[in-house]
């Protein structure tokens, strides 16, 4: 276990590695390891534990009885995923967790990180509010997808997205972290016409494309 990535991820920031390993022991955390594609949970599961990703990414999904999918957030390296659901016991899942890539995955009790130990120990002090600030964070990137969802038109969601990330990122060149299919979810439209609406962006002289790099040119 990589003990100096974990201290330097959200949930266990400000402590060292050290008290980190210490902390996993306390949170029962059980690592696993899942293949492209694969079914981490689904809707309807009831679950205990929040994931942490080690390596390789996930996709929060949100899937309608049609079976049209919509991808909600995708979990990078060093990020959690469940941490609401897993604080209401006997709360069933709306949404569904799929592995985006080869990933694994470190599950973690997140009953253990509310009820502290008998010595109150500092780093357990520092996860509580490092929970806290995760899940604060969490709720601001749902809410940065509703704001990139209000636009009625592609080309709307598209620049509301690209704006987010151009700031973000801290230049008119950035990277999305979805190929055309996975944007197309997250953004809620049909893929052929998300791909005609960035071919017209990209001949009006807005944006250039290269894969999942964005120039975008022009403020408009």
């Amino acid at each position: 276990m990589n003990y100096e990535f974990l201290s330097r991820t959200f949930l266990f920031q400000g402590t060292s590695p050290e008290e980190t390993k210490h902390m996993l022991s306390c949170l029962k955390a059980t690592p696993q390891s899942f293949t492209k594609g694969s079914t981490i949970w689904q809707v309807g599961d009831q679950v205990k534990m929040m994931g942490l990703v080690l390596n390789g990414s996930v996709h929060i999904e949100s899937i309608d009885m049609m079976g049209n999918k919509s991808i909600l957030n995708r979990i990078a390296p060093g990020q959690v995923f469940g941490e609401t659901y897993a604080c209401i016991p006997g709360e069933k899942l709306l949404i569904g967790v799929t592995a985006a890539e080869d990933c694994q995955i470190l599950f973690l009790e997140v009953g253990k990180i509310f009820h502290t130990c008998p010595d109150t120990c500092p780093c357990h002090e520092k996860l509580i509010r490092n929970m806290l600030m995760v899940m604060a964070k969490k709720n601001l990137e749902l809410s940065r997808r509703s704001l990139h969802t209000a636009p009625k038109s592609i080309r709307g969601r598209l620049l509301s997205y690209f704006s987010q990330e151009m700031v973000q990122q801290g230049s008119s060149q950035f990277m999305i972290p979805f190929n055309r299919q996975e944007l197309a979810d997250y953004l809620g439209v049909d893929r052929s016409a998300l791909s005609n609406e960035l071919g017209k962006m990209r001949k009006e002289g807005i944006i250039e494309v290269n894969r999942n790099q964005i120039h975008y040119l022009e403020r408009v």
